[in-house]
């Protein structure tokens, strides 16, 4: 048996449950409508070593060497040219490309200096692989070297030092007061950095451990078989002050 509902009673059943039901599909919509205050990420990075990292490309590696007019490399260029073959053994590839300078006071020279280069080149075991060029010289009254160069891996900054996109003591903006550091700043310090290695792909991966040596190792060994401390002795003097000036 159904028992029968007036019209106003039902309305006011209606009315007594619809508030706390609306109430409580009201709570999720609320959640997700909150506004929460993000902290946008910074334009600028603030470590330099992301502004201004180090990065491995392929750049020539260039010297310049002055050699003799008469045709003579001396001790220090010989050596300049052995630590740049050196180099080239170790990062380089291709050819080694050799610019002789064109249009300058000693044009008749510059063949002896050129065979005198290329005679020191092929004294430490480069002399087919090497490209001949000349470029002009910008001014006759200073010294015109010869350029080696070759391409290899090369340590370099990834964009360029000396940028300021913006205004360090801006008056107009609140773009200084961020208490962030300034684009350039560590820029030099890469760069630097990238110049200072002497072996680019250090910084890619360390090197392989070499072998162990072998009387460092044996010596502590001995020691303690001995019975003795195996540890270092350092041995200080005391330094001698001298009287001069009157001090008691």
């Amino acid at each position: 048996m159904f028992k029968s509902i007036s019209p106003s009673s039902a309305v006011r059943r209606l009315r007594r449950y619809a508030t706390p039901a609306a109430l409580l599909l009201a709570l999720p919509a609320g959640g997700c409508g909150t506004v929460r205050n993000a902290v946008p990420p910074p334009v600028v990075a603030s470590d330099y070593h992301e502004r201004h990292p180090v990065v491995l490309a392929e750049a020539p590696h260039t010297i310049d060497v002055f050699p003799a007019p008469s045709g003579r490399l001396d001790t220090a260029t010989s050596n300049r040219i052995a630590e740049f073959l050196t180099r080239y053994r170790r990062v380089g590839h291709g050819p080694i490309t050799l610019l002789a300078p064109t249009g300058g006071p000693n044009a008749g020279a510059s063949r002896l200096e050129i065979d005198a280069v290329r005679r020191g080149l092929a004294a430490h075991g480069v002399g087919g692989s090497i490209i001949v060029g000349t470029y002009p010289v910008a001014d006759p009254s200073l010294a015109a070297p010869i350029r080696l160069s070759f391409q290899g891996i090369k340590a370099k900054v990834a964009g360029r030092c000396g940028e300021w996109p913006a205004d360090l003591a801006s008056g107009s903006s609140l773009e200084g007061w961020q208490n962030q550091s300034y684009w350039n700043f560590g820029c030099a310090n890469q760069q630097t950095l990238a110049a200072q290695v002497a072996d680019p792909r250090d910084l890619a991966s360390p090197r392989g451990e070499t072998d162990a040596d072998i009387e460092m190792r044996m010596r502590p060994i001995g020691q303690i078989r001995k019975g003795t401390d195996p540890t270092t002795e350092w041995r200080t003097k005391a330094a001698q002050i001298s009287s001069v000036g009157g001090g008691q």
